[in-house]
């Protein structure tokens, strides 16, 4: 986001939450809830879809345009390559192969309505499917419209059992109006506004991108599968963002993004092999120009940014006694960053050892010691907290983890269940601290010591009820948190500010053969800080939803209700070193009772 790194910068916290996803997992980026979004790196097809500098910053990837999306957290992402705190997130597109063509509508709430169609065949050895869609949104805030189009398309061919090549391609066209977050006194009185300096100055981001990707794999290749790909992404960001009678800002850039990946996976004997490389080349290119009511005014300073990435794998599962497997690897990673002159170089190895025990048919115990490493982004460098004299070091820690997950059944009831437990010992991590020369603007910190610590577990079940085909399918996803600083100089042990200390989410459904679901929904997320002093807390809250639906061999129709209760809630917040509850703009409101129904042909 930024010129030379002796310049004027703007840090994390003027880049401000809309109402897109927040990504964080076991305490990554938590003080950068919207722009820079770094800590996971993002996938599609096993193709890097992240910057080179590990930003995901307008690249939040549309679940309903994928089959299915794998979560590797923390360093459990190995197998990825992913040098990131957070770790690895996969979605693979769906194929003609195995999607039929389709037609979905939905609709509800503050204007939202959308459509896509999908249409897809086979022909030999080819295979072609493409989808269009549209969604609008007035939103449940003053300046929250949102307006989106995009276009995905994937093109097959597999000349014989062992070879196939596949072509991605996507467009995506953005807009969304930022009403900003709100100061404590401004949510009370009336948490729907949005703010007046974001309408006065068009706060908002307009999106425009492409992206072509091509990857093929080849089977019973020296006993094993390769795969390789490449892509290539361009992205122009329209972005007013500031604007104050004594600074304003609105970015406009462009983005592009280069990336490849090769993986290699061979079972010999009682080992389970893989080798794999990703590598990334990014750059940004514009400038930052004063907020002219939603145009360019004065240039500030031009923006010319590269960042390059190599992350080289290898694993081994070895299942060296008939319970046991042992599960070790290593990660090279090597990382360039050059903000506008400004350069730094990174290169970590991280280890990782694990076991697995097997205890049943379908259930086993594990545990892991590893090692996590994240360089910055260019983002956090121009906002170097230094001031560019000495660079920003990179993040790195040990984490150690042990769970058990497995599924059990006994005739028409099953239980499902996976609970891990990991605790990260974190030196470095970059967190967005007060300029001491311009009260109000942050800046990236290398903090010296926190930990990472945390319960995650999912746990589902399916009962039958009498005859008739009745079900009872309860399912829970808990998370408990416990990320602080170690001893530090100005915060002692005080809690991360941003992650609740709990959240739980859950639904209990009634499902017939018939093809009805129905049931209710419960989200129940703690208490969180807003600040790094701990001097404001937001309490807990929890709300309540429902959904039902019904599905055919062709049809699915849908419906939701979400914060039933109407609760008024906090959904996100804007980090701070300690709040003024007077002055602070730091309150982002979630949204309140909602209504959503749709329905899907498939032909």
């Amino acid at each position: 986001m930024a010129g030379a790194a002796t310049l004027d910068r703007v840090g994390k916290r003027d880049a401000l939450p809309n109402t897109q996803v927040f990504y964080s997992s076991r305490g990554s980026n938590l003080d950068a809830t919207d722009y820079d979004k770094n800590g996971v790196k993002f996938l599609q097809d096993g193709l890097p879809v992240s910057a080179a500098d590990g930003n995901n910053h307008n690249r939040a990837l549309d679940p309903l345009g994928a089959r299915y999306a794998t979560f590797a957290h923390g360093a459990n992402a190995l197998a990825y390559g992913a040098s990131t705190l957070g770790g690895a997130m996969d979605f693979v597109s769906p194929t003609a192969r195995n999607t039929q063509s389709n037609v979905s509508l939905s609709g509800g709430s503050f204007g939202d309505w959308g459509g896509r169609v999908t249409l897809s065949g086979v022909f030999g050895d080819f295979d072609g499917l493409v989808a269009a869609e549209t969604r609008q949104r007035d939103g449940y805030r003053d300046h929250s419209v949102q307006d989106r189009k995009a276009v995905y398309a994937n093109l097959g061919w597999a000349p014989s059992e062992n070879v196939s090549t596949r072509l991605f391609a996507n467009y995506v066209d953005y807009y969304a109006e930022l009403p900003r977050e709100l100061t404590p006194g401004q949510y009370h009185e009336n948490p729907r506004q949005g703010r007046a300096d974001a309408i006065l100055g068009n706060h908002s981001k307009d999106v425009q991108s492409w992206r072509a990707a091509i990857k093929a794999t080849i089977a019973e290749l020296a006993g094993g599968t390769l795969e390789i790909g490449a892509s290539y992404e361009h992205q122009d960001l329209f972005h007013p963002i500031v604007s104050t009678p004594f600074f304003s800002l609105l970015i406009d850039t462009t983005h592009e993004d280069s990336g490849a990946m090769l993986r290699y996976q061979r079972t010999a004997g009682s080992h389970g092999l893989l080798f794999g490389v990703n590598y990334g080349y990014s750059t940004v290119a514009g400038g930052n120009y004063t907020n002219e009511g939603g145009r360019p005014g004065l240039l500030m300073f031009t923006t010319d940014d590269e960042a390059s990435s190599l992350e080289v794998f290898v694993l081994d599962r070895w299942k060296f006694a008939s319970d046991w497997t042992l599960v070790y690897g290593a990660q090279f990673t090597t990382a360039d960053r050059d903000v506008s002159g400004f350069e730094a170089d990174y290169d970590g190895i991280n280890p990782r050892l694990g076991v697995i025990r097997n205890l049943g048919t379908e259930s086993e115990w594990y545990a892991s010691a590893s090692r996590v490493y994240e360089a910055p982004t260019t983002f956090e460098l121009t906002d170097d907290y230094d001031g560019g004299s000495t660079p920003l070091e990179a993040m790195h820690g040990t984490v150690v983890e042990t769970g058990l997950r497995g599924v059990n059944k006994r005739g028409e009831t099953r239980l499902n269940w996976d609970v891990s437990v990991y605790y990260t010992a974190l030196r470095n991590e970059i967190l967005s601290r007060d300029d001491p020369n311009a009260p109000g603007t942050s800046l990236s910190a290398n903090i010296d010591k926190t930990t990472h610590a945390g319960i995650e577990a999912l746990f589902g079940a399916s009962f039958i009820l009498g005859s008739g085909g009745h079900r009872i399918e309860p399912l829970l996803n808990a998370t408990y948190n416990a990320f602080t600083f170690d001893s530090d100089q100005d915060y002692g042990d005080n809690r991360l500010p941003s992650a609740p200390r709990y959240f739980v989410r859950g639904e209990l459904m009634y499902r017939n053969v018939s093809g009805f679901s129905a049931g209710p929904t419960f989200d129940f997320i703690g208490a969180k800080y807003v600040d790094f002093a701990n001097a404001y807390r937001l309490g807990s809250y929890g709300l309540l939803g429902a959904r039902a639906g019904y599905s055919t061999d062709k049809w699915e129709i849908f419906a939701e209700a979400r914060n039933l209760l109407d609760r008024d809630y906090v959904a996100t917040v804007l980090v701070k070193d300690v709040v003024t509850p007077a002055n602070d703009q730091m309150l982002f409101p979630g949204a309140p009772r909602s209504f959503y129904a749709g329905m899907r042909f498939q032909f």
